[in-house]
């Protein structure tokens, strides 16, 4: 599976909350084919998805405050929104200066991200605005230009809550399985 990343190709994968669609991070190219597989408008940024902290370090400024937010809720059904590092590619995320990262939940997509060596685009496997699929026959027949498909179970089947930490207040952009009231007893600890 790694190698069909390593060829700039997009994979089907599942997630811990829905099933996902992927593609290497560092390549015009495989972010194209991402595109394409979704019929996703270029305006629009992927989600990346890190094997663990130190991926996400790597193209992520964490503060104290992430890092709580991070080993609280990663690997989770969350979203966090960061501020990228100045050495991302701009064409990452169209010139933004935050990324939307997540963290792999499952081993064998842990695996998957580290067997290729880097942080991967990680996105809802449907056709853009439509609804996510639910099963491999479903994402077989809303993305038929998939370059393959990892099978597994996903287990909340609900979208992840988005985090947005790129400012001085934490904010929710969209409520998911993760509470405002758990991001806060998390951060009150500090």
């Amino acid at each position: 599976m790694a190698e069909i990343l390593r060829n700039d190709g997009v994979l089907s994968v599942p997630t811990d909350t829905v099933y996902g669609v992927c593609a290497r991070m560092d390549t015009v190219e495989a972010q194209e084919n991402l595109r394409r597989v979704k019929n996703r408008p270029a305006t629009k940024a992927f989600p990346i998805m890190c094997a663990d902290e130190a991926q996400i370090a790597s193209i992520c400024h964490i503060t104290s405050r992430d890092h709580l937010l991070i080993e609280a809720f990663m690997p989770g059904p969350v979203t966090l929104i960061l501020k990228k590092k100045e050495d991302v590619p701009e064409e990452v995320n169209g010139g933004m200066d935050t990324l939307a990262i997540r963290m792999a939940t499952s081993i064998p997509l842990k695996k998957l991200i580290l067997a290729l060596g880097m942080p991967i685009f990680m996105t809802s496997a449907n056709q853009s605005g439509e609804s996510v699929c639910t099963s491999l026959d479903e994402i077989e027949k809303s993305c038929p230009l998939l370059d393959g498909m990892m099978e597994g179970e996903v287990c909340f089947g609900e979208a992840s809550t988005i985090i947005d930490c790129s400012r001085d207040e934490v904010k929710i952009l969209r409520q998911g399985p993760v509470t405002m009231e758990q991001i806060q007893n998390v951060l009150n600890r500090q």
